[in-house]
């Protein structure tokens, strides 16, 4: 017994900002190993987090004030928090950086969406960022402020630029359903994918094989176009596949967050994500999980 209560005295700390769906997948993969403490801004999530093994903290990312009492809290910490909504410059970065540990660990989740459009490119981490919106922009920013915040106190940072996730409850059915179009095969762009799990699964990875001021791409080894992908979704659920229009007619019937979603084509490679931190995907194409789930749907009758 003495040992078992030396082993919880002695886990080291881990800090989770935004722990949302990834965070709440990664709690189960961390929870032995470390004591955790999770940031939430809602009261209401305290019994949910304490549930998954957490320690749930009461603080809002911008208010600097309210996270005063997390200044040491913890060596290990993943920021997986948003960017504020508007504006050029994260914020809630800059806050948080005042309160992270010297010498200590992060990894942060950005996105690929740093890149900006790459023409249907494929590339690895040594592409510079060319932001082409402000959602962009500001992780952009977010990572050159962990970047030099990590400089001064000697810490190693990991950032892992994640694509679209997916998981069997997050995928886009809805659109499906609702008929909303994709473009036609000559307009059509790449994009990049990251199963839920298999992000989670990163993370726990980053935390203690990542690199200090090292980039990964969380991505997984699909090759796809967009319109490819919703078609895939479509057969694996028995929906309709969505129509297909020119560039210049769709824009006329989406949004402009959505068009501007469809107007990046990427294909990022990850041989550093498999040979750094030595990470072998569950779901190494999205094509694996929707075969999965089809074979679910026809099991079950749906």
């Amino acid at each position: 017994m003495k040992n078992l209560n030396t082993h919880k005295i002695c886990r080291p700390r881990l800090l989770i900002l935004g722990c949302g769906d990834i965070g709440m997948r990664l709690l189960p993969l961390l929870r032995d190993q470390f004591r955790i403490f999770a940031v939430t801004s809602q009261a209401e999530r305290r019994a949910e987090l304490r549930a998954a093994g957490a320690v749930p903290l009461l603080a809002d990312l911008d208010h600097p004030a309210s996270l005063r009492r997390l200044a040491g809290l913890a060596q290990y910490v993943v920021h997986l928090a948003p960017p504020p909504a508007e504006g050029l410059l994260d914020s809630r970065t800059r806050n948080l950086t005042a309160i992270l540990p010297e010498r200590g660990r992060v990894v942060y989740i950005s996105t690929t969406g740093v890149y900006g459009d790459c023409g249907g490119a494929w590339f690895d981490e040594s592409r510079p960022v060319a932001p082409h919106n402000a959602r962009a922009r500001r992780r952009v920013d977010a990572e050159q402020v962990l970047r030099s915040w990590a400089v001064r106190s000697g810490a190693t940072l990991s950032i892992l630029r994640v694509p679209g996730i997916y998981a069997a409850d997050r995928l886009p059915t809805r659109r499906l359903q609702l008929g909303t179009p994709a473009l036609r095969e000559q307009d059509d762009v790449y994009t990049n994918h990251i199963h839920a799990d298999d992000l989670a699964r990163i993370i726990a990875r980053a935390l203690f094989r990542g690199r200090a001021n090292r980039v990964y791409h969380a991505v997984d080894d699909s090759d796809m176009k967009m319109a490819d992908y919703f078609d895939a979704v479509a057969d694996a659920f028995a929906l309709p596949r969505p129509p297909r229009l020119p560039r210049a007619e769709l824009a006329a019937v989406v949004t402009p967050a959505l068009l501007s979603f469809m107007s990046e084509s990427r294909r990022m490679r990850n041989m550093r994500l498999k040979g750094e931190l030595g990470i072998r995907l569950r779901y190494a194409r999205v094509v694996v999980c929707l075969q999965q789930l089809k074979g679910l749907c026809k099991e079950s009758g749906a």
